[in-house]
């Protein structure tokens, strides 16, 4: 029998703990590497394209996030509903899926949306399905075109669409890329929107802008006051006085202004935040510095109107700023939105401002 001298014997078996332990890290690496594609996996953007419905799905992770709609029941392509990454449904139902103790006012305002008040005198914003056929001549109206790309690898959804007259002019052409994304608890929306004049357009200065949203009723700033609004035409709505059991939104602006307060000023971003079933939630939207009149005036009502309006300076400033803004014939005009869904906790003025810096390519 060969007798194996006892160093040979030690040298084996720290051969065999080494092997074992590469195995093992090759084991780690390969779970890491696995946990890793499950990451960028889990923040899959798809899109599932509705023609006979005329409407896009937005989905993350097979969830719906938002559909762009463009079936004409607005006078104007919306992305509608919104949802959290909990699945909790941040804009209002009404005029469409109508949900317990909502306000019914504005059938206009419905999901999140780009238009404006007063474009060569015809009002875009106020348009809907309300208004009667012998004031329709005041109203224009924004058909969807054609969608031009659909990139689920980037989460990319690029449209064209025309803003119309009543008599059929098309005064601008409109080019719109939606960007969607989700991090950790945080859904975003970046909207780039070009506006190319067809003709000579003026876009005078008006309250009644420009990238808005109407919000569920839990991120009201809660009223039991009925009150009464006029849109820009004269034209009145009476809201009754509604529960605001679980009602409990509040503005705050980036310049720190909060509540009611932020209405009419100027902010870099504002968040509307509030709790939904005992979830904190918030929907921010934040300016861009490239886009005219920034930091934009906001038009964010305690109802639930949440709107970035930059070009109604003499409405907001009281006549001190007037911008009036004129396009000739072949000239264009771009504007660039963030607007983050967040869920889960507050979602801090750092945070807000880190997505911001970024949003600016800084």
């Amino acid at each position: 029998m060969v007798k194996i001298p006892r160093k040979i014997v030690g040298y084996g078996f720290i051969l065999i703990l080494l092997l074992a332990s590469c195995k093992e890290k090759k084991e780690g690496s390969e779970s890491d590497a696995s946990k890793e594609s499950k990451m960028v996996q889990s923040s899959k953007i798809s899109f599932a394209s509705d023609e006979l419905n005329k409407k896009v799905d937005v989905l993350i992770n097979g969830d719906l996030f938002t559909s762009y709609v463009y079936d004409g029941q607005t006078p104007k392509p919306i992305l509608y509903p919104i949802r959290t990454k909990s699945g909790k449904t941040v804009t209002r139902g009404f005029p469409f899926t109508p949900r317990p103790n909502e306000r019914v006012d504005h059938p206009h305002h419905a999901g999140l949306w780009f238009n404006y008040g007063d474009v060569n005198g015809l009002d875009f914003w106020n348009n809907s399905y309300a208004i009667p056929a012998e004031d329709k001549h005041k109203y224009g109206t924004i058909f969807h075109q054609e969608i031009t790309n659909m990139d689920e690898e980037k989460g990319i959804l690029s449209i064209r669409s025309f803003w119309r007259s009543p008599d059929a002019v098309d005064l601008l052409e409109e080019t719109t890329q939606f960007v969607f994304s989700e991090k950790g608890n945080s859904r975003s929306i970046d909207r780039k929107t070009t506006l190319k004049a067809l003709q000579d357009v003026l876009f005078k200065d008006n309250k009644e802008g420009m990238l808005g949203m109407r919000v569920t009723r839990e991120l009201e700033i809660s009223s039991d006051k009925p009150a009464v609004y006029t849109d820009a035409e004269g034209n009145v709505t009476e809201i009754k006085a509604l529960n605001n059991t679980g009602v409990n939104g509040n503005y705050f602006g980036s310049e720190g202004l909060t509540g009611d307060d932020v209405w009419g000023t100027r902010n870099k971003w504002v968040k509307l935040e509030g709790d939904m079933e005992d979830e904190t939630v918030s929907v921010t939207i934040i300016d861009h510095e490239k886009n005219i009149g920034y930091p934009t005036y906001w038009h964010a009502r305690g109802y639930g109107l949440f709107a970035a309006n930059p070009l109604g300076q003499a409405v907001f400033s009281e006549g001190k700023d007037t911008l009036n803004l004129k396009l000739n014939q072949g000239e264009s005009v771009t504007f660039n939105y963030r607007i983050l869904i967040h869920n889960g906790s507050t979602l801090s003025k750092e945070a807000i401002n880190e997505s911001a810096a970024d949003f600016n390519g800084k």
